[in-house]
């Protein structure tokens, strides 16, 4: 085809001369030609007179070639730059020699960045000053052997600002202090332009890691960022080296403990028996009581885990933070924190060797972990228990499901019969921090019988309220008085607890345990108010005025409590108990002017009256027996009146 022909088709087809015109340079790009190479086609088209057109396409593929052969090269390099890193890093991790692993990164270092000379220098705390580590390209025997002071040359000025630092002419530089032996050095090696950056170990730097060149020259931003990578790797590796030397030592000391140990082998049985049967003991749940028991089959003695040790023996122990014999008894007191909770006692062994005793002080420590672990787990549980009954107290989640999910996983049951107790201390606290701390006593001890009885406790109101079931013929005075005790029992203070009616339907109706929580709040207000601290009631024990008690008026209870005995022989039998004694009592409790009003014989009045002596117990006749009857009487009466 003629160039005429060409030219016309570039003409006709501007696309079609714009591939024609990429073609060279795509031959240069693939042959990874020198720049140089690129402008030979422009030159060429010149020289044979092509047109105007087919010259700028040529200039504007020429444009994009090297762009594209930019770009390439600058792949390239970032290829290798990570290869070499990635190489040191590998290195890094198998580091077997440290001095074979920062000659390589310094190797590295100068030819990626194309340097005549890279080399890395360390601080030396113990003469304070710093010393040339690793050189590459280096030909001057005095520059190898260069020791700068702190803050002298560049290295200095790195070291100091723990920031990279280039310098286009080091001797036309100021920015740094020059002294004769560091200028004379650098001269002999003949260096002009040089770059360093700092090895750093968290917040100390620990050396410099430097790049130069022999004549003047501008160090990119990115030279300057992968240096400052092959630095944090060296430091790395420093570091690594440091720590292997450590681990050496640390080996060397174990060895010489190892044989120790090997000369005592039959001490080591015993530690490794102790030290096995105390883990089983800790992974499979064992308690305080376990340790103990383990402890004496390994010592061959009683050893009991006791609150009671003597006290002497008790401090002395948690002081000096050894066993201590008391009498013919060894005393390990378990403590955490400064906190005495309890001892480890061996009993009847006064001879014990060092062994043995370092066996009970390890068994202490575990027992001591124990415990605490239990109580941050009771402490947990606790609060999930407080919080749970708070949102029933309060009556912020109303949604039935979740409130049984969530009682479900605490053990607790609320579709079943509950009491509501509010329970409080009666003892006057010396001050306000002694308040508080028998507060958290009592709403400890609470939360720990509620999760022992499958219930909820929670702190509230300047006392501690409890939700517990109410177990088949137990009654709810009954279960009030057990919970005073067992909590004035376990804080050693004055427990009054107040207790409600059973209560049922909590997950359906919240509202209930609010109502529950406010009649045993006037309950325990009212027991207090009658003198009967550290007791406990329910509003059924208070007769009628546990109508006034109870939070909704529970007269049909109140009735079928008082006298329902009576009601249902007379529905059973179809006697006239009721009506009797109604006259009875209208009559001034006289069984002559009863049997005129009923118009009966008096001795049917006496058997009838013998009759409900039965039924209600032999003091229904006392005054205050009689008061309730009457009231109950009225009540019933009233609640179903007689029909015409």
């Amino acid at each position: 085809m003629s160039r005429d022909h060409l030219h016309g088709a570039a003409v006709t087809a501007p696309g079609a001369a714009a591939h024609v015109a990429d073609a060279p340079f795509l031959e240069l790009l693939a042959r990874g030609a020198a720049a140089e190479a690129y402008d030979r086609p422009v030159l060429l088209a010149r020289a044979e007179g092509r047109s105007d057109e087919r010259i700028a396409a040529l200039e504007h593929a020429r444009l994009l070639a090297l762009r594209v052969r930019a770009e390439l090269e600058g792949r390239r390099r970032r290829e290798a730059e990570l290869s070499a890193l990635f190489e040191t890093a590998h290195d890094l991790a198998g580091l077997r020699d440290v001095d074979a692993v920062l000659q390589a990164i310094v190797q590295r270092a100068r030819s990626l960045l194309g340097t005549d000379i890279a080399y890395l220098s360390l601080n030396d705390p113990a003469r304070g000053d710093t010393y040339m580590r690793v050189t590459e390209g280096s030909v001057a025997a005095r520059f190898q052997q260069l020791r700068l002071g702190m803050g002298e040359g560049l290295g200095g000025l790195v070291a100091q600002t723990a920031r990279p630092y280039v310098t286009d002419d080091y001797f036309r530089d100021d920015r740094f202090r020059h002294t004769a032996a560091i200028d004379a050095g650098v001269r002999d090696e003949g260096l002009v332009a040089i770059l360093g950056v700092p090895l750093t170990l968290g917040p100390n730097v620990i050396g410099v890691l430097f790049a130069a060149d022999r004549r003047a020259r501008v160090f990119e931003r990115e030279q300057i960022a992968l240096l400052g990578s092959f630095a944090a790797l060296a430091a790395a590796a420093i570091d690594t080296a440091n720590l292997l030397t450590e681990t050496r030592s640390a080996l060397a000391g174990l060895e010489r403990a190892n044989e120790i140990i090997r000369d005592r082998s039959a001490v080591i049985e015993r530690a490794s028996d102790v030290h096995d049967r105390l883990a089983e003991l800790v992974l499979r749940g064992g308690g305080v009581h376990d340790v103990a028991a383990a402890v004496s089959q390994v010592l061959d003695g009683a050893v009991e885990f006791t609150d009671t040790a003597p006290a002497d023996a008790l401090e002395a122990s948690r002081v000096e933070g050894h066993a201590v014999r008391h009498r013919d008894d060894w005393v390990a007191a378990v403590a955490a924190g400064g906190e005495l909770l309890g001892a480890l006692v061996l009993h009847g062994h006064p001879g014990l060797d060092p062994v043995d005793q370092l066996t009970l002080e390890r068994a202490a420590m575990v027992t001591s972990l124990l415990l605490l672990a239990r109580r941050s787990a009771a402490e947990a549980e606790q609060r999930v228990r407080g919080e749970l009954l708070d949102d029933l107290l309060d009556a912020r989640d109303r949604d039935p499901r979740l409130l049984r999910e969530r009682a479900a996983r605490l053990s607790a049951d609320l579709d079943a019969t509950h009491v509501v107790l509010a329970a409080r201390l009666d003892a006057v606290a010396a001050d306000a921090d002694h308040e508080a701390a028998a507060r958290r006593r009592l709403w400890a001890a609470a939360s720990h019988l509620a999760a022992t009885r499958h219930g909820l406790a929670a702190a509230r109101d300047g006392g501690t309220v409890l939700l517990l079931p109410l177990e088949a013929g137990d009654s709810a005075t009954e279960l009030a008085r057990r919970t005073a005790l067992h909590l004035g029992g376990a804080v050693h203070e004055t427990v009054t607890v107040g207790a409600s009616g059973p209560v049922r339907d909590l997950a359906a109706a919240p509202d209930a345990a609010v109502a529950g929580y406010e009649e045993g709040r006037r309950c325990l207000d009212a027991l207090r108010l009658l003198g009967r601290r550290g007791d406990g009631a329910a509003a059924e024990d208070f007769g009628f005025l546990g109508l006034l008690l109870a939070g909704e008026r529970d007269v049909t209870g109140f009735v079928a409590r008082t006298m329902g005995k009576v009601v249902a022989y007379d529905e059973r039998r179809g006697t006239d108990l009721l009506r009797t004694l109604e006259a009875y009592f209208a009559s001034g409790m006289s069984p002559a002017r009863t049997k005129d009003a009923l118009h009966v014989h008096v001795n049917t009045v006496a058997q009838r009256l013998d009759r409900v002596g039965r039924l209600l117990g032999d003091d229904w006749q006392s005054p205050a027996r009689a008061l309730e009857i009457q009231l109950a009487l009225r009540l019933h009466r009233l609640a179903d009146p007689p029909r015409p």
